[in-house]
């Protein structure tokens, strides 16, 4: 399982808090397991220089056909600007046509807590997935 683990970006200002995102997509084939590969390192690369990005980490599950995302923001405001932005914005459009299922979850952190473990980040995905009516995420580390 490639993981890219936990990189800070910006370190955050103590005793404030950060908007925490996970993600997790689901592609219909494989035959777009390396498309969307390449496309999710082109989004870390930019995570890593985009403004209010605290942090993140990927994981990739290829032959389950399956990408997590996590990552820490100073504000909403700043990860709706990223997702914004070139080449993210391009990279949407792009993948969503190979997507099968895609879940994304959103909940605040004291910055002291960060980095989140993916333990974690699949949990607040799971539940989600069951708000959702879509299925569970499955254990962590699955």
């Amino acid at each position: 399982m490639p993981t890219l683990p936990w990189t800070t970006q910006n370190p955050a200002t103590p005793g404030t808090r950060a908007l925490v995102m996970a993600s997790r997509f689901e592609v219909r084939s494989a035959k777009d397991v390396p498309k969307f590969f390449l496309k999710s390192l082109s989004a870390w690369r930019q995570v890593k220089s985009a403004p209010g990005a605290v942090g993140a980490s990927l994981i990739a599950q290829p032959l389950k056909r399956v990408f997590f995302t996590l990552s820490a923001w100073e504000s909403r405001e700043a990860l709706d600007t990223f997702v914004r932005t070139e080449p993210h914005r391009g990279i949407m459009g792009t993948l969503r046509p190979t997507m099968r299922t895609s879940t994304f979850t959103f909940w605040e952190v004291p910055v002291e807590d960060l980095p989140i473990a993916w333990p974690v980040a699949r949990e607040h995905l799971a539940e989600q997935e069951r708000r959702n009516g879509t299925g569970a995420v499955g254990p962590a580390g699955s």
